[in-house]
């Protein structure tokens, strides 16, 4: 498929999704529609861009689940949209990925854009047209250097895992203003100079092919450039909620995997030949092992799990815009041992439903070796190390977290 055939598909007006009722119902509903095609997609990679997928996403509600009543969303916080994640990575976490530089920008708007672009970009997203990110830069001293510039009005660059970039309508750029200062420009995908790439060759999360941006001297509407530096001058919770997002695709990915591992046990696996000679079983669901083993598996995804629901109820509670330092770091934290520890029980369980089921699930016809690919893939994002390294220093000696938007 070529990035022109990838082009992203304009919908009709999606529904309004007024409550977290609805909400959950569209994210359920979404993720059994595109539950039989999990596999044709995690094995097709990039040459197999989810365009449909994507566009039925688009078309369901969900991406104004967050935009502010007053704006004509739903108003709805972390605690759903965390939810609304966890369910359609429960199914395809590299889905459920596409959309999250989506609730990053909108969050980003919402609490720092002029109305102007606000206003612009709201009705945008309730016209069902979606927000991608283009942030990451290949090269550099780091991870968050940047060499794409934005001057007198004409941006230049190279941008790489830019989620979601293939079929989004927009794509939020970040880049340097000609006084060294952070910006995120609004783009559209189809603007002139704006060239994306398949080249997206990974282990797992195959499906969000999270390829290159080219940008070539592509003109930007002056409203449409946010002072993103102005963002981390103060507290602010935006790198929390977006690694809350990412702490709901493990948690997401760890419950595909209990659910997985259930399935093949009790349909598909054989007992150990111990296990049945010695009358302890006739399925291999009734081996004490496995029992136990899956077991030990749940419980360690249930803690995840409610490690996610807490960090979610904690940003709820502190806002879009903390008031103190103190509530940014307290957010952050709670979101750090969240991520950290989701990201580990989802690499652990997707390696031990291996341990239950025998050498019989790793039949490629299964694909069941897609939930470690997707789980390693995802939690190599950023060290979890660093996650608990803040955590320890805030609770044992009340360090703040950094500001800079990555915690």
């Amino acid at each position: 498929m070529t990035t022109r055939e990838a082009a992203p598909v304009t919908v009709g007006p999606p529904p309004v999704l007024r409550d977290a009722a609805a909400a959950v119902a569209a994210a359920e509903a979404y993720a059994a529609g595109i539950a039989d095609g999990v596999v044709t997609r995690d094995r097709a990679g990039a040459a197999r861009v989810p365009v449909a997928e994507l566009a039925a996403y688009d078309a369901s509600g969900l991406l104004a689940i967050t935009l502010p009543v007053a704006d004509g969303g739903a108003g709805l916080g972390p605690a759903v949209l965390s939810q609304v994640c966890r369910t359609v990575a429960a199914v395809d976490p590299a889905i459920a990925q596409a959309p999250q530089g989506h609730y990053l920008f909108l969050d980003v708007l919402i609490a720092y854009a002029a109305e102007g672009a606000r206003r612009r970009l709201a009705a945008e997203v309730l016209a069902g047209r979606r927000i991608a990110n283009a942030l990451a830069e290949r090269g550099g001293g780091d991870a968050q250097a940047l060499r794409t510039r934005l001057t007198a009005g004409r941006l230049s660059g190279r941008k790489y895992y830019a989620t979601g970039a293939l079929t989004a309508h927009w794509i939020a750029v970040s880049a340097l203003d000609e006084n060294d200062r952070l910006v995120v420009a609004f783009v559209e995908r189809e603007a002139a100079g704006v060239t994306l790439d398949t080249d997206w060759d990974t282990l797992g999360q195959r499906a969000t092919v999270s390829g290159s941006v080219l940008l070539a001297d592509v003109a930007v509407d002056p409203e449409l450039v946010l002072p993103y530096w102005r963002c981390f001058e103060g507290p602010q919770q935006l790198g929390a909620r977006a690694q809350l997002y990412h702490a709901s695709i493990e948690a997401g990915i760890a419950a595909g995997v209990l659910r997985d591992a259930r399935w093949f046990v009790t349909e598909k696996a054989r007992p150990f030949f111990e296990a049945a000679q010695r009358g302890w079983a006739t399925r291999a669901a009734d081996d004490p092992h496995v029992v136990h083993r899956f077991g030990v598996m749940a419980t360690r995804v249930a803690a995840a799990e409610s490690l996610v629901a807490r960090a979610a109820a904690t940003l709820e509670g502190i806002g879009l815009t903390p008031t103190s330092a103190d509530d940014a770091a307290r957010g952050s934290v709670a979101v750090a041992q969240a991520k950290a520890f989701a990201s580990e029980v989802a690499v652990e369980v997707s390696s031990e439903l291996f341990s239950l089921s025998g050498a019989s699930a790793t039949d490629e016809k299964y694909d069941l070796g897609r939930h470690w690919r997707n789980a390693r893939t995802h939690s190599a994002h950023d060290p979890v190390d660093w996650k608990y390294h803040h955590v320890g220093a805030y609770l044992l000696d009340g360090v703040l977290p950094p500001n800079h938007g990555q915690l």
